[in-house]
């Protein structure tokens, strides 16, 4: 189980982080056959996160 995200965490994030807590928020919901592709958009996302601190 992922942990809950603190008040105000994704207020203070990129877009795409906050896309991807929202995508593990919902990863307990869905059937565990769909929870690789989960984790994969997640790292995706991050990874385009990680690309724009660098880019900036």
């Amino acid at each position: 189980m992922v942990p809950a995200t603190p008040a105000g965490a994704a207020s203070a994030t990129s877009a795409p982080v906050a896309e991807a807590l929202r995508e593990l928020d919902g990863l307990a919901e869905k059937p565990l056959a769909e929870h690789p592709d989960g984790y994969a958009r997640v790292h995706a996302g991050l990874q385009r996160a990680l690309a724009e601190i660098d880019d900036a």
